[in-house]
């Protein structure tokens, strides 16, 4: 979808890294060595993107950090636009079946921006994994994409958060506020 609407892959990929957690910082270099594109390829989208005032930067002493233009007013809308490309407005509609879900993340490569057509996904509440595993085998054929589910009791989500690294996932259910994102 967004391949068709924008001819740069590079610039999908600046907007699938930054849009989808906007908490996400990146430079130059990390950005085209993660994307496999030259430095000129990048900063040529990265320049077009803050021109266009959706990306903003911050000097990290020599080096120049981008992420996404929270105040922009398409913000909104191409984070939303970047969830449903990727498939995670389906993964929210999962989870909002499932049951008593205290706590959902997208973990590994997704949570970054980085479409690899796999979601790792964490569960933490009380649901029928059978149902889950239902609603998965529907989502995979609709988004294209494998769901790898981690489903944890609270307990369980206590004892194994620190080995989760979850600081490095992107939240997008909690039970007392829903949907996040």
């Amino acid at each position: 979808m967004l391949d068709s609407l924008i001819t740069s892959k590079t610039r999908v990929k600046l907007l699938l890294k930054f849009f989808l957690n906007p908490g996400t910082r990146a430079y130059l270099r990390e950005l085209s060595k993660e994307f496999g594109e030259s430095t000129n390829a990048v900063r040529i989208e990265l320049n077009r993107l803050s021109k266009a005032g959706l990306l903003k930067s911050d000097k990290d002493g020599n080096t120049k950090l981008y992420h996404a233009n929270t105040q922009n007013p398409l913000f909104n809308e191409i984070h939303n636009l970047v969830k449903k490309y990727l498939g995670i407005d389906f993964v929210e509609g999962i989870i909002n079946n499932l049951g008593n879900v205290e706590l959902a993340f997208l973990t590994g490569d997704y949570a970054k921006g980085k479409d690899i057509g796999i979601i790792d996904i964490v569960i933490v509440g009380d649901i029928n994994q059978n149902y889950l595993n239902e609603l998965i085998i529907v989502a995979e054929e609709n988004l294209k994409r494998k769901i790898r589910p981690l489903v944890l009791n609270t307990k369980e989500y206590k004892r194994l958060k620190e080995n989760l690294k979850l600081d490095k996932s992107l939240l997008i259910w909690n039970r007392n506020g829903g949907m996040n994102g």
